[in-house]
C-alpha cells in the first residue's frame, strides 16, 4: 500500500460529543510555524536578541534565521508517532487507510502520557542531527524540541521513553519522522555548523521564538484548519502567513536614537515639567550609559526628589540604541507604585522618537485590569491607541490584545510591573523561555533597589546574573544602597567586583567603567529631630504645638494596628475631617482613591488645606512624591527612615510659621533612656531587631539630619561591620547580630529551593533547566510566595450581604457601590471589575501558617456560581460583610471578627 503522508495529523477541533469537526496536517503545521518564525525574527524579536544569539554563530543574523525556522519546522514533527496518532479514532483511521497504522488499543496504553510529542521529537530530532553535525550541538537543538511545550524533560525521562517503542513506532513511523526533518533540511549546510555550541541563552531564547511561532500557527483564526471531512491539499503556505501576519498586526520595533549629544533637547521633548531643565544626575547617568565599553549595568543613587526616574529613562534610550534593545521594562515594589508609574513611562513613550507605527505598552501585575488608563488602552479590536475612539492611529502607543494575559503580556515593548514580574525569571517555572525573552529585548530599569529583602535579593541576584549573561542593559535606582549590597549587585550582574568609592550622588557601572560622584544638590533640607515616648499623648502634644497655626503632617507607623490606634485619638483631638489614613488593608479601589487624594493634596501642585494630618504605614516611603511639613515616625531601619524623611519639605512652598524648619518626631521605642534603646514589639517583628539597633544608635543622640549630606553616611554606617553605639550595647548588638545571620542563612536557603541555576552550570542544553521546578509562575497568592519570603497576605474579594440574603458591591465605594450582584447568572463585565476592585489584603494575623488554611476554609463556604464562572473573579476568596460592615471568620478552633470600615480599613480582633 502506498504510503502518503499528507494524512498524519497535527491539530484538530473537537465537538461536544468528542467528534472532530476540524483537522489540519502536521506537514501543514510545520510550515505555517516556520514561516511565523521568519516573520518574527524579520519583523519583531529585538536585535539585541538576535545579536545574542548570533555571537554563538559567528555573528551571523542569517544563521538565527534559518535555525529558528528549522526549529519551528520541525518543533512538532513527533506528532508522527503511534502514542499521539491515536488519540482522535477518526483521524487515526484515516492516516490507516493512509498506509500509516496504529494500533487502537494503544490509546488505553498506560505509558502513552509519558511518550509526549516533545519527548519523541528529541529522540527524533537528536538521532537525525547526530550524524550531520555531531552529538553536542544535535542534543542542544532537540532539546529545544523537547521545550517547546515549557519545561524541558530530565535525561532519565528521555531514557524511559527511548524504550517505548512500540508508543513511538518504528517503520513507516520512522520514514515519516525523517522525512519531514529531511524536508525542513532542504537548503541547510549542516557542515557550517559543526562546531557551533550553542551557550544556554542562546538555546533558551531559540526556544522562545519557536514557542510563540508555535502558538501563533496553533491559532485557528489565523490560520484557519480544514473541515472534518476535507482530506489533506496543498494549501498556500506564503498567502497563508502573509494574512496572519496582518491579522496579529504585532507592533513594530522601537528604534532607539542616542541622547547623549544633546541631553537638554532630549529632556524638555521627553517630559512635559513646567520649567524643567535636565538636573546633574540625569545628564550624569546618560553620560556614563553612553560611555560604557559595553552597554550594561548602571546604578544611580540619588537623594529623594531629583528625578531619578527621568535620569532612567533617558539612560535607557541611550543604552537601547547602542545595544539594539527595542523596549524598557520598568520594575517596581508595589502594585501601588507601579500603578502610578505607568502615566509616567506612558508619557514618556509618546513622546519617543523612533517609532516606526504603534508600539506596544502592558501594565504587568495581578490587578493590571483595575488601572483605568491600560484598560483605556485595551478595547475589542486587536489594538486601540490612547485616547483614540476612531480609526487606529499608526503612531500610537496601544495595548495590544494578543500581547496580554499572565505568559505574554511582559512580551510587549514597553512593560511597567512589579518587581515579581522580574523575579519570576529566576524561578524554575513553565515558559520560563517566555519571561527571558520579554527580559533578554529591553533595557531593564528595577526602582527602590533597596527595598527588596535578603529572600527577594537572591532571585533579583540571579536573574541579574541572566540579563548580564543576555548582554541586557540594566538601570538600578536607589535613594542610596549600603556598599555590601552594591558590590554584590555588580558581581551578580558580570562577575566583576565594584570599585571602592566614596561619595554620594553616585552613579556606577559595569565593565570598568569610571565611578561619577556627583557634587551634592544646593538646596538640602535640614530636618530637626525630636525623641518622644511611645505614648499617643506626646504624640498629640507633639502635633498640636507644631501646627498651632496651621499645617499639614504625616505620622508614620510600622504596623496597621498603630496606624488604626493614632488615627483614632488624632480624630480625636483634631476631628474627622483632618485626618487621614493610608495602609495595605484597604480595598484596593479605596487605596487608590487615597493614593490619589494624597497626590491631589500634598503633591507637587497640592492644593494643600490649612490643617491636616495623614496617618499612614509604610505605603508613604515608596514612589509617592508627597510633601508634608511635619513628621513622626516610627524608628526603622535607617535607610527606611531616611526615605520617610524625604517626604518632608521636599517642594519649594510657603509654610506656617510654626513648621517653617522641617521637624521630625522619632517614637516607637520603649525607652529613650535605656541601655540599649528598643524598639517596640510590632517594629522588631517587621524589621528584625538588629537594623534598629544600629539605626537607633546613630540617631540617639543626633539633633537633626542633614539631607542629602547625611544620608550616605548614615546608611553605609548603620549596614556596615563597624561598630555603633555605647559600649554599654554591644552584648545586645551581638546578639541581635548572631540572629540576624541565622535568620539569613535560613532565608537564602529557603530562597534556593526553586531557584534558577546559573549559567555556567555544566549543563550544555535545556534538557533538565527547570527540574524540580514550582509549574506556572503567576500573580497569585502561590506566584508571590514563590519569590517573596512567605508571600503575600490572603487576598479577599468584598461583598456586602443585604437584610434579606442579596448580595451587592459595598455601599460606600465611588462607582457602582450598593448595586445587586447576581450570585447564579452571569455578572456583567463593568461590573466584574467594580467586584475585583474590592479585593482586600487580611492582615497577617488571619494569613500566619496554622491559621491561614482554617481561615480559608471559612471564606471557601461563601461560593457563588456567578464568581465561578466569571474570568476575572474564578478562583477568588469571598468575604461577605454584613450590613454594618462586619463579619465572623471561623473554622475549628480559630475565629475572627473583623469590621471594615471606609476610613481605618479593616479591623479585626480574635474571638
Amino acid at each position: 500500500m502506498p504510503v502518503d503522508l499528507r494524512w498524519v495529523w497535527a491539530k484538530s477541533v473537537m465537538d461536544d460529543h468528542g467528534r472532530p469537526t476540524h483537522w489540519l496536517p502536521l506537514q501543514q503545521h510545520l510550515d505555517d510555524a516556520a514561516g511565523v518564525a521568519a516573520r518574527l525574527v524579520d519583523h519583531w524579536v529585538s536585535p539585541q536578541v538576535l545579536g545574542r544569539i548570533a555571537k554563538d554563530l559567528g555573528g551571523d543574523v542569517d544563521a538565527v534565521r534559518e535555525l529558528a525556522c528549522w526549529l519551528a519546522r520541525v518543533h512538532d514533527v513527533a506528532k508522527a508517532s503511534c502514542a499521539f496518532a491515536v488519540q482522535v479514532p477518526l483521524l487515526a483511521d484515516r492516516m490507516r487507510d493512509a498506509g500509516i497504522v496504529a494500533n487502537p488499543m494503544l490509546m488505553t496504553h498506560p505509558d502513552r502520557s509519558r511518550a509526549h510529542h516533545t519527548v519523541v521529537g528529541y529522540l527524533a530530532v537528536r538521532d537525525f542531527l547526530a550524524a550531520e553535525v555531531g552529538p553536542v550541538f544535535a542534543d542542544q537543538m532537540a532539546s529545544v524540541v523537547a521545550a517547546h511545550h515549557g519545561v524541558p524533560p530530565e535525561r532519565s525521562t528521555l531514557a524511559e521513553v527511548a524504550g517505548l517503542t512500540e508508543l513511538i513506532g518504528g517503520g513507516v513511523w520512522q520514514e515519516a519522522r525523517e522525512f519531514f526533518l529531511r524536508r525542513a533540511s532542504e537548503g541547510v549546510d549542516w557542515s557550517r555548523y559543526q562546531d557551533i555550541r550553542l551557550s544556554m541563552p542562546s538555546q533558551v531564547l531559540l526556544t522562545a521564538i519557536v514557542i510563540l511561532a508555535d502558538w501563533i500557527a496553533s491559532n485557528a483564526d489565523y490560520f484557519p484548519l480544514l473541515e472534518a471531512h476535507e482530506p489533506p491539499r496543498d494549501l498556500d503556505t506564503a498567502a497563508r502567513v502573509d494574512h496572519a501576519w496582518k491579522r496579529l498586526a504585532l507592533p513594530r520595533r522601537w528604534r532607539a536614537s542616542p541622547v547623549s549629544s544633546n541631553v537638554d533637547a532630549a529632556f524638555s521633548e521627553r517630559f512635559a515639567i513646567p520649567g524643567g531643565v535636565v538636573r546633574p544626575v540625569q545628564a550624569a547617568a546618560v553620560e556614563v550609559a553612553a560611555t560604557q565599553s559595553v552597554p550594561g549595568l548602571v546604578i544611580v543613587e540619588a537623594p529623594m526628589g531629583v528625578g531619578k526616574t527621568e535620569a532612567a529613562l533617558l539612560a535607557a534610550e541611550e543604552l537601547a540604541a547602542r545595544s539594539g534593545a527595542d523596549g524598557v521594562f520598568m520594575a517596581l515594589p508595589t502594585q501601588a507604585t507601579t500603578d502610578a508609574m505607568f502615566d509616567r513611562v506612558r508619557s514618556w513613550v509618546e513622546a519617543l522618537p523612533g517609532r516606526d507605527g504603534s508600539v506596544s505598552v502592558t501594565l504587568a501585575h495581578g490587578k493590571a485590569s483595575l488601572n483605568d488608563t491600560f484598560t483605556g488602552l485595551v478595547r475589542d479590536g486587536w489594538f486601540t491607541s490612547v485616547g483614540e475612539d476612531g480609526e487606529h492611529d499608526e503612531s500610537a502607543v496601544v495595548a495590544h490584545r494578543w500581547l496580554s494575559g499572565r505568559k505574554k503580556g511582559v512580551l510587549a515593548s514597553f512593560v511597567v510591573g512589579t518587581i515579581d514580574q522580574v523575579l519570576f525569571a529566576g524561578l524554575k517555572s513553565r515558559h520560563l523561555m517566555l519571561r527571558h525573552l520579554a527580559l533578554a529585548g529591553k533595557v531593564v530599569v528595577i526602582d527602590e533597589v533597596h527595598a527588596y529583602d535578603v529572600y527577594m535579593s537572591q532571585y533579583l541576584e540571579r536573574v541579574l546574573h541572566w540579563l548580564g549573561a543576555y548582554g541586557v542593559p540594566v538601570v538600578l535606582l536607589s535613594a542610596t544602597l549600603p556598599a555590601a549590597r552594591r558590590v554584590r549587585l555588580v558581581a551578580a550582574y558580570d562577575g566583576t567586583p565594584a570599585p571602592a568609592v566614596d561619595g554620594y550622588p553616585l552613579i556606577l557601572a559595569s565593565g570598568g567603567t569610571a565611578p561619577k560622584v556627583l557634587p551634592l544638590p544646593g538646596n538640602g533640607t535640614t530636618v530637626a529631630l525630636d525623641r518622644l515616648s511611645d505614648d499617643i499623648e506626646q504624640v498629640v502634644t507633639f502635633l498640636r504645638e507644631h501646627l498651632r497655626e496651621g499645617g499639614c503632617a504625616v505620622v508614620v507607623r510600622n504596623t496597621v494596628g498603630r496606624v488604626q490606634a493614632t488615627a483614632e485619638r488624632l480624630e480625636q483631638e483634631f476631628g474627622v475631617e483632618h485626618v487621614t489614613v493610608n495602609h495595605s488593608q484597604f480595598l484596593s479601589c479605596d487605596r487608590a482613591r487615597i493614593d490619589r487624594e494624597l497626590l491631589r493634596r500634598f503633591g507637587r501642585e497640592g492644593e494643600r488645606p490649612a490643617l491636616h494630618i495623614v496617618v499612614a504605614s509604610q505605603v508613604v516611603e515608596q514612589s509617592l512624591d508627597v510633601d508634608f511639613d511635619l513628621m513622626v515616625t516610627d524608628l526603622a531601619p535607617m535607610d527606611l527612615v531616611l526615605q520617610r524623611l524625604g517626604r518632608l519639605h521636599r517642594h519649594p512652598r510657603k509654610r506656617p510659621e510654626p513648621v517653617t524648619t522641617a521637624r521630625c518626631a522619632v517614637v516607637g521605642v520603649e525607652d529613650w533612656a535605656a541601655e540599649p534603646v528598643r524598639a517596640v514589639a510590632g517594629s522588631r517583628a517587621v524589621y528584625g531587631e538588629h537594623l534598629l539597633l544600629r539605626s537607633v544608635a546613630l540617631i540617639v543622640e543626633r539633633d537633626k539630619v542633614a539631607l542629602p549630606q547625611d544620608i550616605a553616611p548614615l546608611v553605609q554606617r548603620a549596614y556596615d561591620e563597624d561598630p555603633v553605639g555605647p559600649e554599654s550595647w554591644q552584648s545586645a548588638l551581638a546578639r541581635a547580630k548572631k540572629r540576624a545571620d541565622d535568620d539569613e542563612v535560613r532565608r537564602v536557603a529557603a530562597a534556593r529551593t526553586f531557584l534558577l541555576d546559573k549559567v555556567g552550570s555544566s549543563r550544555k542544553s535545556l534538557i533538565g533547566w527547570v527540574r524540580a521546578g514550582v509549574g506556572d509562575a503567576d500573580d497569585g497568592r502561590e506566584g508571590l510566595a514563590q519569590v517573596r519570603d512567605g508571600g503575600e497576605s490572603l487576598e479577599v474579594l468584598v461583598v456586602q450581604q443585604d437584610r434579606h440574603g442579596g448580595l451587592h458591591t459595598p455601599q460606600w465605594i465611588d462607582r457602582g457601590g450598593g448595586d445587586p450582584v447576581p450570585t447564579d447568572l452571569p455578572i456583567e463585565p463593568p461590573q466584574e471589575r467594580v467586584v475585583a476592585a474590592c479585593s482586600l489584603r487580611l492582615p497577617r494575623a488571619l494569613s500566619n501558617p496554622g491559621v491561614d488554611l482554617a481561615v480559608i476554609s471559612a471564606l471557601e463556604k461563601n461560593c457563588f456560581p456567578s464568581f465561578h464562572s466569571s474570568p476575572l473573579l474564578k478562583g477568588q476568596l469571598v468575604l461577605v460583610l454584613d450590613v454594618n460592615g462586619e463579619a465572623d471568620i471561623g473554622h475549628g478552633d480559630v475565629g475572627f471578627h473583623v469590621r471594615y470600615d471606609p476610613r481605618r480599613g479593616l479591623v479585626h480582633e480574635r474571638r
